[in-house]
């Protein structure tokens, strides 16, 4: 017989994928689809916790710019933006009461409705994260609303009506004639969304679904300081549902 008839057969080798390897893929696909929704889900309260840092810090420095340069000052918060409703319920300004350039003093010390003047460009809070005036209460046991100024003789990007947290030399101003009134404001943020190429009066922003709880802020004291809220329920005994606006 010649050699060079014989042939040897050999196994063909399959390049598929066997059962459990397959199977081992689909798994390690779960777990990261699984990891990922939970990292979704929270991105709502980690930009609650961020912008309630934001926002606490200028609180702080409108506090201490009223004890410093003894002024009115204050925390703007966009009602309605004229320009830009996007910045709608995200935009914050720390202002202070115009002064003269030379002395250094209130031009208007009297008037109860200064022509209040930008300090800085202050905080954009993130995405989906909005203040919200329906939690937020001038009395933090939970009456009155936030007032509200008008902001004018400013940049038009800033233009607009705002909700107004006002400091004076003793800390928060207060409507109050008692003088052991102890109380303060309360500053909520939530998490939600909104369309923001409308103002937030006529599409104001509502829970979702995965953000139900999403909600954080601080009260501010008569004296000027800040209490961080450790829980929803200290906010609320009953926050909003899904779909509705807060």
């Amino acid at each position: 017989m010649n050699s060079k008839d014989l042939k040897i057969s050999r196994p063909r080798r399959s390049y598929g994928f066997t059962l459990v390897e397959m199977l081992v893929v689909i798994a390690i696909m779960s777990i990261l689809m699984t990891a990922g929704a939970i990292g979704l889900s929270g991105a709502g309260g980690k930009g609650v916790t961020s912008g309630v840092a934001g926002a606490e810090a200028l609180f702080d420095e409108a506090r201490g710019m009223a004890v410093s340069k003894n002024l009115r000052t204050c925390v703007l918060v966009a009602k309605k933006n004229t320009n830009d409703p996007a910045q709608d319920l995200r935009r914050i300004l720390v202002a202070t009461e115009p002064v003269d350039p030379i002395t250094g003093k209130p031009t208007a010390p009297n008037n109860p409705t200064p022509a209040w003047v930008l300090s800085s460009r202050g905080l954009l809070l993130p995405d989906q994260t909005f203040f919200s005036n329906e939690l937020s209460k001038n009395d933090f046991s939970g009456s009155g609303a936030i007032p509200t100024v008008r902001l004018t003789g400013v940049k038009a990007a800033f233009a607009g009506e705002y909700y107004l947290y006002e400091f004076n030399d003793q800390g928060l101003a207060s409507s109050s004639t008692d003088p052991n009134y102890e109380g303060g404001a309360s500053f909520v943020l939530g998490s939600g969304a909104r369309n923001s190429t409308k103002n937030a009066d006529t599409a104001p922003p509502k829970i979702t679904g995965s953000a139900k709880r999403d909600f954080g802020g601080f009260v501010v004291r008569r004296n000027g300081s800040t209490s961080l809220f450790r829980s929803p329920d200290q906010i609320s005994n009953s926050l909003p549902g899904v779909g509705e606006k807060f």
